[in-house]
């Protein structure tokens, strides 16, 4: 299958700082493919590398077989970028700021007001489309600047967290355009995201990222699989190395977690793990403040591969200074 997105050993450093470490992924065309990963892990940076606004310290990136350094006009002929931050003009109409993005995009001047018409009706502004964004919600805005992005009828769009910031319903809203979007268009689709949800409910495939480096990528559900088919969380009152060494010689326990006095096991069958670690905790004298069995999640997938949580950030500050300091570093 052809690929729409293709990086070998991609690394951008800014001084002593790696933000992206060694990358090497593909994604297929026709793909809805998410970056996971907390704030400051590289997402942002790789998606600006592809996009050609940064350049890589090494490695190589491929957009639809063109080269992003060789080659960048061509790249930026056949993508749409949303960036993170909201790019339309709120002293605008939606359809002055569409009409802006058509000519910034050298859209020819007799295809411009159909396209137009075809994007408004496609994000459900068609209503709306001449008044000023500054009466717009942050959901409209969003979809506004996800619309100019699909003007030029790019093969891959690439969306920086697309929903940071919006409330779960709105953000739930955007989620059913993007899907809409990918279905009417047929276009590769590459997103940023730290929203669990987000990855699962939108993605065929996600790439953990953190520190700079994947940790692993294939289909959410392969994910949740490989950990087991349950999840035992246990809470116990001090640590204790040859409780976690007898649990680790279970059966039906793939996997172990330690973060302090908190385990987190991933089974194979609950059922037949808990009673034997009621006994180890027994024999061993370990008291067990509390103990839970679940379906596994991203959440604990993300532990898993990780070792640590994703802090569910919604300010983005971490994000903006992040950005004000690659641009900093830029100049």
């Amino acid at each position: 299958m052809l690929h729409s997105i293709e990086t070998k050993s991609l690394t951008k450093s800014f001084g002593d700082v790696v933000a992206v470490n060694d990358v090497s992924f593909s994604v297929d065309s026709g793909e809805i493919f998410g970056f996971l990963g907390p704030n400051g892990a590289g997402k942002s940076t790789t998606m600006m590398i592809l996009t050609t606004l940064l350049k890589p310290t090494s490695g190589q990136a491929l957009i639809n077989e063109f080269d992003v350094m060789r080659e960048p006009k061509k790249v930026r002929q056949t993508i749409g970028y949303v960036q993170q931050e909201t790019a339309v003009d709120e002293y605008l109409t939606g359809r002055e700021n569409l009409l802006l993005q058509a000519k910034l995009n050298h859209i020819p001047k007799d295809q411009i007001e159909q396209r137009i018409d075809e994007v408004l009706e496609l994000i459900e502004l068609s209503d709306k489309q001449n008044e000023s964004v500054v009466t717009y919600s942050g959901g409209m805005r969003k979809r506004l600047d996800i619309a100019g992005g699909l003007l030029h009828r790019p093969k891959v769009l690439f969306l920086d967290e697309p929903t940071v910031g919006l409330d779960i319903q709105t953000r739930r809203k955007i989620w059913e355009y993007i899907k809409k979007i990918h279905k009417e268009f047929e276009m590769t689709i590459f997103l940023t995201t730290h929203y669990m949800e987000e990855t699962d409910q939108l993605c065929d495939r996600i790439g953990i990222i953190d520190g700079g480096k994947i940790q692993v990528i294939d289909t959410p559900e392969n994910m949740k699989n490989a950990l087991g088919n349950e999840v035992i969380s246990i809470v116990v009152d001090v640590e204790n190395p040859e409780f976690l060494s007898e649990l680790e010689k279970i059966e039906f326990v793939k996997k172990i977690n330690q973060d302090g006095t908190k385990l987190t096991l991933f089974a194979s069958n609950g059922a037949e793990v808990i009673p034997q670690i009621f006994q180890i905790s027994s024999k061993l004298n370990v008291k067990i403040n509390s103990i839970s069995l679940t379906q596994p999640t991203l959440d604990d997938v993300f532990i898993s591969y990780t070792g640590h949580e994703i802090r569910d950030d919604d300010s983005g500050f971490n994000q903006k200074r992040e950005h004000a300091k690659m641009k900093r570093l830029r100049a």
